[in-house]
Order: C-alpha cells, then sequence, then structure tokens
C-alpha cells in the first residue's frame, strides 16, 4: 500500500480528484501505512498551501438561548448546560476583540452568535458597523456566522466590509437527523449558496464524533468539494454536560489525525482548519495536525469553552518550521 499511496498522493498534486472508494480505503489502513498516510497527506498540504498556518479567533458575540435542538450544542435552548447567555455586545467590545486577535497572530476574525438567524436589523445594523469599523481601525480580514441567511443579506454583510461567511453543515446530509431536527440540510447548503453567489469566501466544515461514520464523514467532504467552499473548519466534539452527546466518546487521536488526512486528499487546496476539540481529543499529538494536513488553527476561546494561550500555538508553529500565515483582508 505504501506505493500505492504514494501515487495516489503524486496523483491528487498531478490535480486527479479523489473519489469515495480512495477515500475509504484511505480509512481503512493502519499501522506503518497510516502514518505513511499522514505524511503524503502533510506532502499535499505543503504543495498546495505551503507551510505558513493560517490562524483565526473568534468572538461569542451573542450567546445561548438558541431554538435549535443541535444534540452537540451548549448554548440550545433545549439543552439544561451552564453555558453563558446574553444579547449581542456592543461595537467596542467586538472591534476590541479584532485588534487582541491581530496581535496574537490571527489573520481571519470571527463574530458569532447564536440562533437560527440574526434576530433583528437592530443587530444586523450594528454588525454591519462593526465590520466596517474593523476594516479601518484593524489589519485582520472580518468574518461572521450569524447563521442562515439570504443573498440580500450576504450582499449587505460583503458591502459592509464582511470577507469570509461561516456556516457549518456539522455532518454529512445522511446523518443531520440524527443531530438536529428543528431546520433542514438544505437549508444550510442554500445559505452557503448564497454567500457563494454573493462573491464572498464561505468557512463551512462540521463537527466529528457524532456518532457518524467514517463513511458519512467521506460523504460531508463530497458535499463540501460540490459547494466550492473555500475553508474547512474541523471541530471534534468535546461533549457538554446537559446536551444530548455528553456521554458520547468516539474519537481516539489517531481517529482525529485520520480524518484530517482523508480530508487533505479529497480537498488538496482548501484550506483545513482544526478548531474545537483539540485539546481533549488529540491531547499530546496536537502538532501532528498539520503533517495530517491541517493548514490552519483556532486560536484563543472557543464558544464555551477555553482554549490555549495563543503564543503557546505560536510556539508550536514554530517548533515544526513552519509559519504564521500574514493577513489576507482582501
Amino acid at each position: 500500500m505504501n506505493d500505492t499511496m504514494q501515487k495516489l498522493a503524486d496523483s491528487v498534486i498531478s490535480g486527479y480528484t479523489l473519489d469515495r472508494d480512495d477515500a475509504l480505503r484511505l480509512g481503512d489502513v493502519e499501522g506503518a501505512e497510516f502514518y505513511r498516510l499522514l505524511a503524503e497527506a502533510g506532502r499535499i498540504r505543503e504543495h498546495y498551501v505551503g507551510k505558513a498556518v493560517a490562524l483565526c479567533s473568534i468572538i461569542n458575540a451573542k450567546s445561548g438561548t438558541c431554538p435549535e435542538d443541535c444534540a452537540f450544542c451548549a448554548q440550545s435552548a433545549h439543552h439544561s448546560t451552564q453555558a453563558a447567555a446574553y444579547p449581542l455586545v456592543d461595537e467596542e467590545q467586538m472591534i476590541s476583540c479584532a485588534k487582541s486577535a491581530e496581535q496574537h497572530g490571527a489573520s481571519c476574525y470571527g463574530i458569532i452568535t447564536s440562533g437560527t438567524g440574526i434576530g433583528s436589523r437592530d443587530e444586523l445594523d450594528r454588525i454591519c458597523r462593526t465590520l466596517g469599523r474593523i476594516r479601518q481601525e484593524a489589519g485582520i480580514a472580518p468574518s461572521c456566522s450569524l447563521g442562515i441567511i439570504d443573498y440580500e443579506t450576504a450582499c449587505l454583510l460583503r458591502d459592509s466590509g464582511m470577507v469570509t461567511y461561516h456556516h457549518n453543515l456539522e455532518t454529512a446530509r445522511s446523518f443531520f437527523p440524527n443531530i438536529c431536527s428543528t431546520h433542514d440540510y438544505e437549508q444550510d447548503v442554500d445559505t452557503v449558496r448564497a454567500a457563494k453567489r454573493a462573491g464572498l469566501k464561505v468557512c463551512c466544515g462540521g463537527i466529528f464524533g457524532l456518532g457518524e461514520t467514517f463513511a458519512q464523514r467521506v460523504e460531508m467532504a463530497l458535499t463540501l468539494r460540490e459547494l466550492g467552499v473555500d475553508s474547512i473548519p474541523v471541530n471534534f466534539l468535546d461533549p457538554v454536560e446537559g446536551t444530548r452527546l455528553e456521554r458520547a466518546d468516539f474519537l481516539t487521536p489517531l481517529e482525529c489525525l485520520r480524518t484530517i488526512a482523508v480530508y487533505r486528499f479529497l480537498l488538496p487546496d482548501r484550506q483545513i482548519t482544526v478548531c474545537g476539540g483539540r485539546e481533549k481529543n488529540l491531547r499530546e499529538l496536537q502538532s501532528w495536525i498539520f503533517m495530517a494536513g491541517a493548514s490552519g488553527m483556532m486560536t484563543g476561546n472557543y464558544l464555551t469553552k477555553v482554549g490555549r494561550n495563543p503564543a503557546l500555538d505560536r510556539q508550536m508553529v514554530a517548533d515544526l518550521g513552519l509559519t504564521v500565515a500574514p493577513c489576507g483582508c482582501s
């Protein structure tokens, strides 16, 4: 398999598009072949994306009381958790966090709000003003994750200064009914299409360890490829007490690395960013994400959980002989 895997990686570097069966075969490798999988994924990443690691950071700008019933989410009104609940924060707090993220090396800053979509016109106007000020006052590319939106809203956010819209599919279409019943998968797909149609970059991925099969992880990757998303956030479930998945324990560090590697084979020229759950699920193997094909990571705090010190992340990047990517605001 070693020679076959190297040839497959060579083919991907030459422009070959991996199919579902190829990906499933890669998902089955074990032992020394598994480590070759990681190495070849890292080679594909270096060819297409280079040695620069893109750091991103977020603010939980509006938290809790979400009407959606996503099984993993601490902010769902259907769950009883310790997650904070508060309305949209003011402009100054969002801008201050953007400047802090820039100082810590992040090239993208996400304004994240809970809920199915934007709560009111007042909230939308405040976010639009904030986007404009971030573009004027900071050197970091602003993004938003505001739930389900339409084309007109995507255009308004774009014209206000937003560079990227973030909206996860969360999991494969075939597994989604096990995770969420309060909206349809196609609404998420339509949001991605609306953002793409508006000319925005789109950050769209999901969360692994929900109970999905490896084949369903591949299914989601193929959907992301079909949609032409620009970057893929890879999250690993860190179960929250009080949610439906509070007792989930489906992942090992090697399974996380396998998923990253196969995604790099399937989506060779995309940004693949490891986000929530890496500390818990990867443990001592966090630095291996880049050998496995990741090209970015979220730094700082997550939505409802504390993350690593950004200085530790930057040191990890340097220790690997990689560099932190500069800001790309256009």
